[in-house]
């Protein structure tokens, strides 16, 4: 049996650890302060018996559970990040463990007033019974994707202190700077070496990733001319207002808060500015790539008409390619989704095979040549305050790490 007093205390050990990123620097990784949990993981990972452990220049980290198993059995990967979001805070962050959970508001912060309530978040009512780890309100958590971390080392040492549960060669990899987009820029997928790769970044217990969004990012420049406004008539341009009649001319709908399953949008989520320039930052999202393309023609095209409006060129748009739907590398090997989604059916877990609304270090693995559907690492509510992972979620999500390697060797 997986440990749960050991899973608790290796999570907190890494969430206690400030690994956020900064989609602001150039340097891999983003932040010195990721080096703290890398150094630390890479002596776990010797500790606990792993072989060839290395870390790179830029913070990644590879090692090798070596095959017990004399025949020919694919070598199989698993890849978690250990940045946490730039959305909030990950200084200071201190865990909170909540035991048999009663179903009924937990409250995070007693002075602030900060409550995480079944009412909002129904999703607790799934753990009622179980042992909630919570953040203190002021704080994110970092089970995105600490709890992966967490789960893939927990599953290297049992298989270690198990060598009667046969297995073929594993590989572990695990990745900075995952949520400013980065994680795969310089992973290393020959020196990884392969068959494929499961990344342990999902959310609830049970779920099943290989879709996810097609990505681009969408930065808008909008040029004004301020003069003083007591004699502006027929000389001011305000680019704020310009930039207004660029945000209400895209579909107000089709925004994260509007949409769901395979609903794209457009996301302005930061604008910047005076009368003399405006910057919006757009996010833009579909699965499907001709509905992808179309949006992004959908913004320069009302760039262009806007363009024609002032008769000079007041905006300026650049759309850059974030990632791409994995759906297409991984569905010529839908063996190892099957292989995946067996394993949570023999512990005992109904396997909820969706769509990701969102993207992971595996959707641009798949096409640098190493398919990697994503696996439930457990946590719920990722990048804010109200964030929390159920410890009998990571406990299964180790379960089922050390299922799939069985299997692999049974169905090879």
């Amino acid at each position: 049996m997986i440990s749960k007093e050991n899973i608790i205390k290796r999570f907190v050990s890494y969430a206690t650890i400030d690994t956020q990123s900064n989609p602001n620097s150039d340097t891999t990784p983003s932040t010195k302060k990721q080096w703290d949990l890398a150094n630390k993981l890479v002596e776990e990972l010797k500790t606990i018996g792993m072989h060839d452990v290395i870390i790179d220049d830029n913070a990644y980290i590879m090692a090798t559970l070596p095959s017990n198993v004399n025949n020919d059995v694919p070598t199989i990967g698993f890849i978690s990040h250990f940045d946490t979001s730039p959305d909030f805070t990950g200084t200071n962050v201190k865990p909170q463990i909540i035991e048999n959970y009663d179903g009924k508001d937990i409250i995070l912060n007693e002075s602030e007033n900060i409550i995480l309530s079944p009412e909002y978040f129904d999703d607790l009512l799934q753990y009622k019974g179980q042992t909630l780890i919570t953040t203190d309100g002021t704080t994110l958590l970092g089970a995105d994707d600490k709890a992966g971390i967490c789960e893939i080392v927990s599953a290297m040492e049992y298989l270690i202190n198990h060598p009667e549960i046969k297995h073929g060669k594993v590989r572990v990899g695990f990745t900075p700077d995952e949520e400013i987009g980065r994680g795969a820029h310089k992973f290393d997928v020959n020196k990884f070496g392969t068959d494929w790769a499961y990344t342990m970044d999902g959310s609830r217990i049970g779920e099943l990733e290989y879709e996810n969004f097609n990505a681009a990012s969408a930065l808008v420049k909008i040029k004004g001319k301020i003069v003083h406004p007591g004699y502006a008539k027929g000389k001011l341009i305000n680019s704020i207002y310009i930039a207004t009649e660029f945000i209400n001319s895209l579909p107000r709908l089709e925004t994260p808060e509007h949409t769901e399953g395979y609903q794209g949008f457009f996301h302005l989520h930061n604008i910047h500015g005076d009368v003399e320039e405006t910057i919006l930052e757009y996010i833009i999202r579909d699965h499907d790539k001709g509905h992808f393309e179309a949006r992004k023609e959908v913004m320069v095209k009302l760039t262009n008409e806007l363009n024609a409006q002032y008769g000079r060129e007041v905006i300026v748009t650049d759309i850059q390619d974030q990632y791409y739907n994995m759906k297409e590398k991984v569905e010529p090997v839908m063996h190892i989704v099957d292989i995946a989604e067996e394993a949570m059916k023999q512990i005992g877990i109904e396997p909820l095979i969706k769509a990701i609304r969102g993207g992971t270090d595996g959707s641009q693995l798949s096409y640098m040549g190493l398919p990697c559907p994503n696996i439930f690492a457990g946590g719920h509510n990722f990048h804010g305050r109200y964030e929390y992972v159920p410890v009998e979620s990571m406990i299964k999500a180790t379960e089922v790490i050390c299922k799939i390697v069985e299997l692999t060797v049974k169905r090879k």
